[in-house]
């Protein structure tokens, strides 16, 4: 989501800290696999050639690069965090603690966590209701 707004280094950025988003507790499961897929659909081919799908040897330069952004990037990247976290209906431990270390890194607010999260929740709704109409 907005992912698109991002430029060619912010999106390689982002692809790294969505890999080990999805590797924190373990393999991808198929359904983000299939998110992670969405996400690279659109951040756009030119990205995807570029991108090796492994995850990054440093870590820390990447989260260093994010915190050195500018707010909305951070918003962007932490957002699409959570998109990934939230959905597979698993909200493990790991994954609760490595969004939150992200968080505090990218000095992003609890009320903005709490916006940011309701936009997740609104889409995924958006998603089930549109299913529910063209099935019946």
């Amino acid at each position: 989501m907005l992912l698109s707004l991002l430029n060619r280094k912010e999106k390689l950025k982002f692809l790294d800290l969505a890999m080990h988003m999805v590797s924190v507790d373990g393999e991808p499961t198929e359904i983000e696999q299939r998110l992670l897929n969405m996400m690279l659909a659109e951040v756009g081919d030119g990205i995807v050639s570029e991108y090796h799908f492994s995850l990054s040897k440093d870590m820390p330069e990447t989260i260093k690069f994010f915190e050195e952004s500018n707010k909305t990037v951070k918003n962007i990247a932490y957002l699409n965090l959570l998109k990934v976290a939230m959905s597979d209906d698993f909200y493990n431990t790991a994954e609760h603690f490595y969004l939150e270390d992200i968080r505090s890194r990218f000095q992003i607010s609890d009320t903005k966590k709490a916006q940011l999260m309701r936009l997740v929740f609104t889409e995924r709704d958006l998603r089930e209701r549109a299913k529910r109409v063209v099935t019946h």
